[in-house]
C-alpha cells in the first residue's frame, strides 16, 4: 500500500459568540478562535489516514515543514511499514533539530498511518496496540483565565458538567484559591504552570499550594529540561510533579523517570513522534513505577491517538486530558464527547472517527 498524498489542512474554529472568557484566556485578548492542523494521507488503495499535530501559533511552521520536508520523502512508500519509514524521516531530517515544529509535522504523519493500519486491519487501534478498555477516566483542562471570577465560573460549569478531576493554568495565588473555593475539597485539582518559575520562585510558593492540595504540580520550572530541579523540588517540597509535554526523544523521557523527576509523566502525541514514540514511553515508565497521563490538549487526531494507546497501554490511573473550550464547532461533533468523567474508546476501524468534512470545510484556513 503505497502513500499517495500528504495534505496538511489548517483550521481555525471561532470561539461561540457571548462566552468571551475561553477568548480571553486563550494567548490573548486578540485571538478570538483556536488554530489546529490535521494531517490527511492518502494511499493507492484507497485508505485515508488522519493525523493532528501540535499548532496553535506554529501551525504556519508546521505546514511548511510537512509539505517542503516530510511529504517529499513519504509520498511513494510503503504506508506499511510505519516503524522504518518514521525512523528513516527522522535520521534524514534530524540537521534540522528534534523537537519543535519538525516534530510536531512527524507526530501528524505517524497518527495518520496507525490511522490507516487500524482500517486496513478493520480493528480499532486500540486493539491492534494490544488490548483495549472501554472507556477510561478523563479530565477538564481549563484554559488560564487570570480573574479569579472568571476562574469560578469555568470550575463550576466543569462540575456540573459532569468532571470531578479538573486542570488548571493559573500562575497567580488568588486564581488558583479561587477555584479549590469554587470546588471544594472532593473535586481534584491539578495545576499547570507551563514552565514559568525559576526554582527559587516555586520553591518559594509551595507553601501557599500545599492547602490547595494538588494531585499534581505541572511543569512548574523554566526550562522545562532542568530535570534535576524537577526532582529537587519534588524531594523538597512532597508536591507530586507532572511534566513531559516538552520531552521530544524516548531517551530523554528515560533520563526523566530515571532522575524521579516526576510522579506523572506526560506525553503528547501529537509533538513527541506519534503514537509510534508514544506507545514506547508506557513500558519505560512501568520500570519506574510512573503513571503515564498523556498530554492531549487537542480535539482531533492528536486526542483519539492519546486515547487508543492509553486503553491499550496504560493504567487503571491514567486519564485523558479533555480540552475544556466552547468553540462553535468540535471537529468529531457529536461523536466525541466525555460523559459523567468519562471517555469512550471509539470501536470504528483505526482512529475510530473521521473528522467532520462539514467542520473540515467550513473552517479550513485557505492555504
Amino acid at each position: 500500500m503505497i502513500i499517495t498524498g500528504v495534505e496538511p489542512i489548517p483550521l481555525r474554529i471561532p470561539f461561540k459568540p457571548g462566552n468571551p472568557s475561553d477568548a480571553s484566556a486563550w494567548g490573548d485578548g486578540n485571538l478570538p478562535a483556536a488554530d489546529s492542523l490535521l494531517v490527511r494521507v492518502t494511499t493507492d488503495q484507497g485508505l485515508i489516514g488522519w493525523g493532528e499535530a501540535f499548532g496553535f501559533r506554529a501551525v504556519a511552521s508546521v505546514k511548511l515543514a510537512i509539505d517542503q520536508l516530510i511529504a517529499p520523502l513519504v509520498i511513494g512508500q510503503d504506508a506499511t511499514r510505519i516503524g522504518p519509514l518514521m525512523l528513516d524521516v527522522q535520521k534524514k531530517l534530524h540537521v534540522f533539530g528534534r523537537g519543535g515544529a519538525l516534530a510536531f509535522a512527524i507526530s501528524a504523519l505517524d497518527i495518520a498511518l496507525w490511522d490507516i493500519a487500524g482500517k486496513a486491519a478493520n480493528m480499532p487501534l486500540c486493539q491492534l496496540l494490544g488490548g483495549g478498555a472501554a472507556d477510561l477516566a478523563c479530565y477538564a483542562s481549563l484554559v488560564r483565565y487570570s480573574d479569579p471570577s472568571l476562574v469560578r465560573t469555568s470550575v463550576r460549569q466543569a462540575i456540573e458538567a459532569g468532571f470531578d478531576t479538573l486542570k488548571l493554568h493559573e500562575i497567580e495565588l488568588p486564581a488558583i484559591r479561587a477555584a479549590r473555593d469554587e470546588s471544594g475539597p472532593d473535586a481534584e485539582l491539578m495545576l499547570d504552570v507551563n514552565c514559568s518559575w525559576t526554582p527559587a520562585q516555586a520553591h518559594a510558593i509551595a507553601d501557599d499550594l500545599k492547602p490547595i492540595d494538588l494531585k499534581w504540580l505541572e511543569e512548574p520550572l523554566w526550562p522545562p529540561e532542568n530535570f534535576g530541579g524537577l526532582t529537587e523540588l519534588r524531594k523538597g517540597t512532597g508536591i507530586p510533579i507532572a511534566a513531559g509535554e516538552n520531552v521530544y526523544t524516548l531517551m530523554d523521557f528515560e533520563r526523566l523517570l530515571a532522575t524521579r523527576s516526576v510522579d506523572f509523566v506526560q506525553p503528547s502525541p501529537a509533538k513527541m513522534g506519534g503514537i509510534s514514540e508514544l506507545r514506547k514511553v508506557f513500558p519505560l515508565a512501568a520500570i519506574y513505577n510512573t503513571t503515564v497521563m498523556p498530554h492531549s490538549f487537542y480535539d482531533g487526531p492528536g486526542l483519539l491517538a492519546a486515547i487508543h494507546a492509553t486503553a491499550a497501554l496504560g493504567t487503571t490511573d491514567s486519564m485523558i486530558e479533555w480540552r475544556w473550550f466552547d468553540l462553535e464547532a468540535i471537529i468529531y461533533g457529536r461523536a466525541l464527547g466525555p460523559k459523567h468523567g468519562r471517555i469512550s474508546v471509539p470501536q470504528g476501524p483505526g482512529l475510530g472517527i473521521d473528522p467532520d468534512p462539514d467542520v473540515v470545510e467550513k473552517f479550513r484556513l485557505p492555504v
